[in-house]
């Protein structure tokens, strides 16, 4: 399941206002955008998973035997025939586009026998849904999946029933995935991914895993690596629906060698659990609760976190959600915890996509300071890292602020052009014309003087 995390916005102290929609008169002083196509990213291989082979079958049998709830999964599943995938009703051309992306992917890079069909007897059905409907049904999930059903009429008569208790499986033969339908393209995209992996394989999310979108905080926004081998490994030939963890686990390390030989080498850590704690504490942090106790709640996940003795992930995840929320109530403070939030997330190979979202919150820091070279030096490796990570949303604010520094530093045309550039990134990251110019007036407004 996917979740929305709450974003507390850039550092803003006041937004430029929109230009208005309609043609600007050539005197009026305002530069008129000509917006590109949307742009979207081609399907690739980012390459093989960087962590040992005996971490990754500890990370499977967690992923695999547990749900987020913490219940068991007695019995290992799986679909056992040819996957079939369809959406109920029409979708956009680049969702549609998206999907057929991603089922080459699965094919490719997962070994997985999957295409899509336009048969009602589909063994995945995809169904786009008013979000304030998901919301009902699901309070603070984006989007979902659910077993044994193909519609969200189904759901709707069903309730919570038996039905829908992924526990109760011997095999997987259908299964459902609904998604806002008034989402942006990447939002889209996103639960796309997530959850038709989780349809595939894994039903658990695992906040210390650094290279998963099987992780609640969201930083990774299509399928990686390490997750195209899980589903690999779930669909080995050695395998099958009703086993036991027992049973399946003998077998993992084997399979591994033979998918991964790269991973069979020492290092691999143990992983430490998360206790049930710093989840509920991260939960309400995220969450559209009141300021005070969704901070304290930040500040308490650090507190567990260095009990523990964490660094990575939880470390870096706990200290950015506790500098977003800070933002505005202390500046310091704020930048005090995205700092500490690069320092977890550098070390790691893994985490690039991780340091990236913590660079834009510097990168505000350093416009506001007018510290253009600062910008710069932090714009550059994120852009390219954010570009191999198909994140649009992300690409689009550090190429906007990257422009912003190129203008501070006087190289005007090259500041244009990166703009310009950034429009059809934005199309697909933030879902409309109007959205995109509220970011280029909001990051622009970082430049002014303060009062």
């Amino acid at each position: 399941m996917k979740y929305m995390i709450v974003a507390v916005g850039l550092l803003l102290a006041a937004c430029a206002p929109l230009p208005p929609a309609g043609p600007m008169a050539p005197d009026d002083g305002a530069i008129l955008l000509e917006f590109p196509p949307m742009r979207s990213f081609a399907a690739g291989n980012p390459g093989g998973s960087l962590r040992p082979n005996s971490e990754i079958a500890r990370d499977f049998a967690d992923l695999s035997f547990r749900m987020e709830s913490g219940r068991i999964l007695p019995t290992f599943t799986r679909f056992e025939t040819p996957i079939t995938v369809r959406f109920n009703g029409p979708a956009p051309a680049h969702l549609t586009s998206d999907l057929e992306g991603l089922l080459a992917r699965l094919r490719a890079e997962a070994g997985i026998d999957i295409r899509s069909t336009s048969g009602s007897d589909a063994n995945i059905a995809i169904e786009l849904v008013p979000a304030r409907q998901l919301r009902q049904v699901a309070p603070g999930a984006a989007c979902f999946v659910v077993p044994r059903l193909r519609t969200w009429g189904e759901l709707r008569r069903g309730g919570t029933s038996g039905a829908i208790d992924w526990t109760t499986l011997q095999t997987r033969e259908r299964a459902a995935v609904f998604m806002p339908e008034d989402a942006t393209p990447q939002e889209m995209r996103d639960c796309l991914h997530e959850e038709l992996a989780q349809a595939l394989g894994p039903l658990n999310d695992l906040y210390r895993l650094p290279d998963s979108v099987f992780n609640d905080d969201n930083m990774h926004a299509v399928l990686t690596p390490f997750d195209m081998l899980i589903l690999r490994v779930t669909y080995a030939p050695e395998l099958r629906s009703g086993m036991s963890q027992a049973e399946v686990m003998a077998l993992v390390p084997r399979i591994l060698s033979r998918l991964n030989p790269a991973g069979e080498r020492p290092g691999g850590q143990t992983p430490i659990q998360t206790p049930r704690d710093w989840v509920t504490a991260m939960e309400t942090a995220l969450s559209g609760g009141p300021a005070p106790v969704r901070r304290s709640e930040a500040a308490r996940a650090i507190a567990i976190g260095q009990a523990q003795g964490w660094t990575g992930a939880r470390t870096g995840f706990a200290q950015y959600a506790f500098g977003r929320l800070h933002i505005s109530a202390d500046p310091n403070l704020a930048l005090g915890a995205f700092n500490a939030a690069a320092r977890a997330y550098r070390n790691d190979a893994n985490m690039r996509i991780h340091a990236a979202h913590v660079d834009v919150q510097l990168a505000a820091f350093a416009l506001i300071a007018q510290d253009a070279q600062t910008v710069l030096a932090l714009t550059g490796p994120a852009i390219d890292v954010a570009r191999r990570h198909e994140n649009a949303a992300l690409l689009t604010l550090l190429m906007m602020f990257r422009a912003e520094a190129l203008d501070l530093q006087g190289q005007s045309d090259a500041a244009m052009a990166l703009r310009l550039d950034s429009l059809g990134w934005g199309l697909y990251g933030f879902g409309s014309r109007e959205e995109v110019v509220a970011r280029l007036n909001e990051i622009a407004s970082l430049t002014q003087p303060r009062s």
